[in-house]
């Protein structure tokens, strides 16, 4: 795989779990980050790990939700890391619930964090993504986009599922851009998880038996890395397509 030294990546939702994996990973490679989220404090925190590991980190505040606000902050990114090579769409504020129980906020805010905050970093990061002919776009969806009983996760799976249309759209539209646009569906021990697990373990433990692994994924080792073969060179030829990081348990067909 060639080199990913020197490039930058735009993550979301990096001050904690799958986005800090995720640039956890891409550090390791020599990728600079640009840790974008709501909280400065997790930010700054994840940027010291980052420096931890050799690279040049800079925090930028962005609640997603806020649409209108992300081509702004993306100048901002481009002009204080100089470049935008990589960009990934994690940071996300969901809906959860029965249809009936969720509030029409509720589900706004879910399609603003995902499809709509998503499109709007995509396209204000589309020249910087094209500028060198190899640019590269990661989102996360959602394995419950394909269960078999969505009951609770509907607006979710809804939101994610127009995040994998968005992908695949623009990896067809923007192949002869030089970029490309792949989804991933992960499971990840993030804090949420972990929280969960802690509150209720007899449903956690029912939840990781039905993965053939047995394990829930580590964000940074299964996820992170698995990014950085995304965005590698050795699988240059793959746009367009989800990968389920979840050890087996998800079936997309």
């Amino acid at each position: 795989m060639a080199s990913l030294t020197g490039q930058v990546a735009l993550v979301t939702g990096a001050g904690q779990g799958v986005g800090q994996g995720i640039a956890l990973a891409l550090a390791a490679e020599g990728v600079e980050i640009a840790v974008v989220g709501r909280t400065a404090a997790t930010l700054e925190t994840t940027c010291e790990l980052l420096r931890a590991r050799g690279v040049r980190a800079e925090p930028f505040v962005c609640d997603i939700v806020q649409v209108d606000t992300i081509a702004a902050v993306v100048d901002q990114v481009a002009e204080t890391m100089g470049r935008i090579d990589i960009l990934v769409n994690n940071a996300y504020t969901g809906a959860y619930g029965p249809l009936l129980s969720l509030t029409d906020e509720a589900v706004q805010r879910s399609f603003s964090s995902g499809p709509l905050a998503t499109l709007a970093f995509m396209r204000a990061c589309h020249p910087h993504l094209s500028a060198r002919g190899d640019g590269h776009i990661v989102n996360l969806v959602t394995s419950a986009m394909v269960r078999w009983d969505p009951t609770t996760y509907g607006a979710y799976a809804a939101a994610k599922q127009a995040v994998r249309s968005l992908t695949r759209t623009a990896a067809v539209e923007w192949a002869r851009d030089g970029i490309r646009a792949n989804n991933i569906a992960p499971h990840a021990l993030s804090p949420g998880l972990k929280g969960w697990t802690e509150r209720f373990p007899e449903e956690a433990a029912e939840f990781v038996a039905t993965i053939p692994q047995g394990r829930i994924g580590d964000c940074e080792d299964d996820i992170g890395r698995a990014v950085v073969a995304l965005v590698g060179s050795d699988l240059r030829y793959l746009t367009g397509a989800t990968l389920p990081l979840d050890g087996g348990q998800a079936f997309f067909g």
